[in-house]
């Protein structure tokens, strides 16, 4: 087990950069790149970092050098050979094959295309421009990089004693929690941290701590290169970017209004059984599924990602029976600001009524709240969005009206087309 600690207090970037592998990310990730090299591959798109919790500093606290050090780094990987072999023979789901020879004749030649940076006050301004089957891999390592930046820099003032004390601290903190987990019975619960983890060292540590502490009740890693390290399910379905980025291109109010069950027509016809999951919060979960056809409802389930999450699975639970589905054969997972006193609450609550999961994140990966002064590493909310779609800008409403994003303008013509009123607005924790 590598002392990490020890390997911080040592850090040298060379031996340790932040992104290892162009696999080094999650992988609804690589799943929705072959969707849309497939189906959308010439749409030019721009994705720019965004700090949601903009009291922290980003371009105070990390040298701008090294953070160009870090991005060009990632700019140089390629897909090594036994990466390749495991994403073109692994069986994912239940199902070999999973990427076409297309799609991995064109990744096995992929580098990721040039990115601009620039300082903006205490912020960082990030952006990639380009076709989107390659920009979209962009997401997760520009966070993974920023992230870890971040908590490098608070690192870099700890004595080696300092550090020893603290990473015991944190290891002892996740092992409390995984020993109440364990507690749940029927408890099923995937590692969904990559793109806000404290570092990777840390994430896989964590991966391991899951895997002796859960045992079967933990069913996988959303990370490529740590499913396949440790030799585990790579768990993932598909994310807000796909309907956020058809919905810019729809020309008319009705095409807008279609576009999000467009997306899931094209992922119908790729993908079965437990890829089937719905992400119905993008422009208002209860508008989406009150239109939504009914070859829908007979999906696998449904993922919770923004705003109360049991309103939402009650929704999802009443949407079920009203289109003659039983929801005990339906699968709901949360991935939303996740610890365990949530996921104890919503498990309790929803077993028996639906097949429960949980893809844990930031509080999985990166949870050292309280344990430097000033609470320097605590998590913070930062995520890395497509802005824009052949020029037109992306919209996202969200359950949660403190997550949306988008010119106002177009949040206002948002709304009215998908029929989204007041919402109830939440603490974005992480």
């Amino acid at each position: 087990m590598v002392d990490i600690a020890t390997r911080v207090y040592n850090h040298n970037w060379k031996i340790d950069p932040i992104v290892r592998s162009l696999i080094d990310t999650d992988f609804y990730k690589l799943l929705m790149c072959q969707s849309i090299h497939r189906n959308r591959p010439d749409t030019q798109v721009t994705f720019s970092l965004i700090n949601r919790t903009t009291r922290i500093p980003l371009a105070r606290l990390i040298d701008e050098g090294e953070l160009r050090e870090q991005l060009d780094h990632v700019r140089s990987l390629s897909l090594s050979r036994g990466e390749g072999t495991w994403l073109r023979g692994n069986t994912f789901y239940g199902k070999r094959q999973m990427f076409s020879p297309a799609f991995m004749e064109w990744f096995e030649a992929l580098k990721l295309p040039p990115y601009h940076l620039e300082r903006v006050g205490d912020q960082y301004e990030l952006t990639f421009e380009g076709n989107w089957p390659e920009v979209m891999l962009w997401e997760i390592p520009a966070l993974a990089v920023l992230m870890e930046l971040r908590s490098r820099a608070v690192l870099a003032a700890m004595g080696k004693f300092e550090l020893q004390v603290l990473y015991a601290r944190a290891m002892t903190r996740l092992w409390e929690k995984i020993e109440r987990l364990r507690r749940i019975d029927g408890l099923k619960i995937a590692d969904f941290g990559t793109r806000r983890r404290h570092s990777f060292l840390w994430q896989d540590w964590c991966v391991q701590a899951m895997i002796e502490g859960l045992g079967d009740a933990f069913i996988g890693t959303s990370n490529c290169r740590i499913a396949l390290r440790r030799d585990i399910e790579a768990i993932g379905t598909n994310a807000h970017e796909l309907p956020m980025v058809y919905a810019a291109l729809a020309d008319t109010d009705e095409d807008l209004r279609q576009a999000p069950y467009r997306v899931l027509e094209d992922w119908h016809e790729e993908h079965e059984g437990n890829l089937r999951i719905i992400l119905p919060d993008t422009y208002g979960t209860a508008g989406f599924l009150q239109h939504a056809p009914d070859w829908l409802a007979g999906w696998t389930g449904i993922r919770i990602d923004s705003g109360d999450p049991v309103i939402g699975a009650e929704t999802a639970i009443a949407w079920w029976k009203s289109r003659g589905e039983d929801p005990r054969n339906k699968l709901v997972i949360f991935s939303d600001g996740l610890d365990t006193e949530k996921i104890e609450e919503l498990h309790t609550r929803f077993v028996g009524r639906v097949k429960v999961s949980f893809g844990w994140g930031t509080l999985l990966t990166n949870d050292f709240r309280g344990l430097v002064p000033n609470d320097a590493l605590a998590p913070f909310s930062l995520v890395c969005k497509a802005i824009s779609a052949n020029g037109r800008p992306t919209v996202k409403l969200s359950d949660n009206p403190n997550k949306a994003m988008g010119p106002a303008a177009e949040i206002e013509r948002y709304k009215r087309v998908f029929g989204v009123g007041e919402q109830v607005a939440q603490a974005v924790v992480v």
